[in-house]
């Protein structure tokens, strides 16, 4: 009995998953490509000036720390 009521419990939760996700209003290809190039250009512009940040401080402790 217990099997039957935890097997009817998935089938409704799953049931309500499957109803939220046909009210959701999905971007259209467009709109998702643009959003991944903007992420991809932002990421890319972060990670350039961390390196550079990274490069800077390297060398000046090194030149600070190392005579």
């Amino acid at each position: 009995m217990i099997k039957f009521s935890f097997v009817r419990k998935i089938i409704k939760y799953l049931q309500g998953v499957r109803l939220e996700l046909s009210k959701v209003t999905w971007p259209k290809k467009e709109e998702t490509v643009r959003m991944t190039l903007t992420v991809i250009v932002f990421s890319a512009i972060v990670a350039g000036y961390v390196g550079i940040l990274d490069f800077l401080f390297t060398t000046i402790l090194t030149k600070i720390f190392v005579r």
